[in-house]
Formats: C-alpha cells, sequence, structure tokens
C-alpha cells in the first residue's frame, strides 16, 4: 500500500485559509507555546475566527485540565475538553488490549496514572506487582529506576505502549530530550517495539477527531514527523509553522508523507488567504534544477513586495520544484537577495 502523502489543497485558493475548515486541530509544543511562554501572536492570530479550536498534543505529562490552565494562564480560551493528549489515547489503547482491573507500570506522571485509572485499570510503579502492561509517557521525573522496572516487565512479556515516540521537545531553552529518547533507552534494553498512541500514529488523531465532529478538520503543527505525517495518515490538510522544530531544511527533503498542505511562518497564517501559504509558483521567485542543485532566483522588484513576505513566498516556490526531483545537491542563490533568503536552507536539525 503506498505511503499517504499530503492532500491537495482544496478550490477556492482566494478564501482565508480557516475558512475553509469547521475545526483546527492544534498542536501545543512549538506551535501554541514553548514551555511556559506563549508564542508572539499566537493568541492574536488564534481568536479571530468562529472555528472550534482543539489542541491536540503528543505530551503526556500533565493531565487535559492542567493543560487548559497553563493555556488560560497565557491568554487562550479554552475548555477543559478542548484538550485531547497522548495520555487519554494510550490509556484508551490499554482498555482495548488488557482485561479490566489489570495492573499497569505507568513510566511517567501521576496525570498519565491518572488516565489509566479512569478506564478500569490499576496503575503500579513496579515490576513485583505483575503488570500486564507499561505505559511511558514523558515526565521529567523519569529516571533509571523506573526505566529499570518497566525493562524487566516488558522482557517477561507485558505490553508496551508509548505515549508518543517525539525524539525532542521545544522549551523556551531549545530542543531538549523528548519521550522518544526515553523509548529509545527501553528498546534498546528490551529489543522490543511499543505500541504508539501519539502522532504520527492513528490512534491520537482518531480521538480528536471524534471529539471535534468535523467534517472539515485542519490540523496545525510544528513537526513534520509527528503532527504533519498525523494528519497525512488520516488523511486530513495540514499547515506547518516554522516556530518549533521542524525547519526550511528539514522541508525541502521532507518524505512525501511529510509534506504539509500548507507552510507558514506563523499562525497568522490561519487569517491571510490560502494562496499565500500553499507551496506553488510564486511571482517574485523563478527556481530551476540546473547540475543537481535547486538554484533560486529574485525575479521581482526590490521595492515591489512587501519584504518580510519575500522569504516565505521563496520557499514555497522552491518547494514546488524540489518535492518534484527525485534528488538534488543543494540549494544556491543565484542573486543577493536569493543568497540571503536561502541562508541555512541546506543545514537540517
Amino acid at each position: 500500500m503506498p505511503a499517504p502523502t499530503a492532500p491537495s489543497p482544496a478550490r477556492d485558493e482566494g478564501a482565508v485559509l480557516r475558512e475553509k475548515y469547521d475545526v483546527l486541530l492544534l498542536d501545543l509544543d512549538g506551535t501554541v507555546y514553548q514551555g511556559p511562554h506563549a508564542i508572539p501572536g499566537a493568541r492574536e492570530a488564534l481568536e479571530r475566527g468562529s472555528q472550534r479550536l482543539l489542541y491536540v498534543t503528543n505530551n503526556a505529562s500533565r493531565s487535559p485540565a492542567e493543560v487548559a490552565d497553563h493555556l488560560r494562564a497565557l491568554g487562550f480560551t479554552p475548555g477543559d475538553d478542548d484538550v485531547v493528549t497522548s495520555s487519554q489515547s494510550a490509556a484508551r489503547l490499554l482498555a482495548e488490549h488488557v482485561q479490566p482491573g489489570s495492573a499497569v507500570l505507568v513510566v511517567g506522571t501521576d496525570a498519565l496514572a491518572a488516565e489509566v485509572e479512569r478506564v478500569g485499570l490499576r496503575p503500579v510503579r513496579r515490576f513485583v506487582e505483575n503488570p500486564a502492561a507499561v505505559v511511558q509517557g514523558h515526565s521529567p521525573g523519569t529516571d533509571w529506576g523506573i526505566l529499570a522496572e518497566a525493562t524487566l516487565a516488558i522482557r517477561a512479556g507485558a505490553l508496551w505502549i508509548a505515549a508518543n515516540l517525539d525524539s525532542t521537545l521545544p522549551t523556551e531553552r531549545g530542543l531538549v530530550l523528548g519521550n522518544g529518547s526515553m523509548v529509545a533507552a527501553v528498546r534498546t534494553a528490551t529489543g522490543r517495539e511499543p505500541l504508539v498512541a501519539g502522532k504520527p500514529s492513528a490512534p491520537l488523531m482518531e480521538d480528536a477527531l471524534r471529539r471535534a465532529g468535523a467534517s472539515r478538520p485542519l490540523v496545525v503543527g510544528d513537526r513534520l514527523d509527528t503532527d504533519i505525517a498525523g494528519a497525512n495518515a488520516v488523511g486530513i490538510d495540514s499547515l506547518l509553522v516554522l516556530t518549533g522544530v521542524s525547519t526550511a531544511a528539514d522541508l525541502l527533503r521532507a518524505a512525501p508523507d511529510h509534506r504539509p498542505t500548507y507552510v507558514s511562518e506563523s499562525l497568522e497564517a490561519v487569517n491571510r488567504r490560502a494562496e499565500l501559504s500553499s507551496v506553488g509558483p510564486q511571482s517574485h521567485w523563478r527556481v530551476d534544477s540546473v547540475d543537481g542543485d535547486v538554484v533560486v532566483s529574485f525575479i521581482g522588484d526590490v521595492g515591489g513586495p512587501d519584504p518580510s513576505d519575500l522569504p516565505l513566498a521563496a520557499l514555497l516556490a522552491t518547494l514546488d520544484v524540489a518535492w518534484r526531483l527525485p534528488e538534488f545537491g543543494t540549494v544556491r542563490g543565484a542573486d543577493d537577495t536569493a543568497r540571503a533568503v536561502t541562508s541555512g536552507w541546506n543545514a537540517r536539525q
């Protein structure tokens, strides 16, 4: 079966982007906030519209109510039911795979343990309590001891569910290790692979879609390998914002199933015409494939377009060419304006 690819933008490109959809499924870390701080302009961008906003996070460290409280403290206005977490999806998967009342070894926070208890299972922290399953989610307090307990349980045959596999977590200080890095340690010690609840696996996105009751959802996120791949896995449109993990360099070499429908530098894109965030030719840029490289040329009047629009327009035009090529060497600017805009596009994270 071919890998899912990014849906093509719907017709009526002249419409404001958000007006084409009835719900926005918003990632949190790197999209709406970074640690304790809102991303500049995010709240103002989201409050201008009538679409329902659902906040969908791979981070299993806090309860939905705690996440909603954090968002409200930053000026957003979600209800507790507007937050969907990978801990909820992980708990649902557990309930589908083990008997009611079974012990589940929790590698994660008390919030994750509470979700396990909520579905009729018994959270434990030690292998000697004979867990039928292990569930693993992000916690800043995870240490060798609890990973050792999980390793013993998994090697003894316990079902293993990971809330998510994000290798990194964006914070106000930069990228730090995420739950996927801790999962990798247990994978090395056990030789096993977990079932995964969070993006890009389908369970979390399916839970969000059921919660929304939407017919035209748009996923908005900052990671190609989770948010965008997750949207493509269930066949819905997506917007990548360049405020978190994934970069222009990552986009240029993204696999087909990691390619978004739209790209923008910020959440303000949802209030602009959809065509301004759509991959395709741009009036002030020419992009060619030359001797195995992608060559970008500025062909407009420097005094013409808004200078703040130039980098994104150049990227959208370059993606249109790069994504059609089976492979290419580097991206090169053919003139001073193009070189300034494309600087750094060859350095992947």
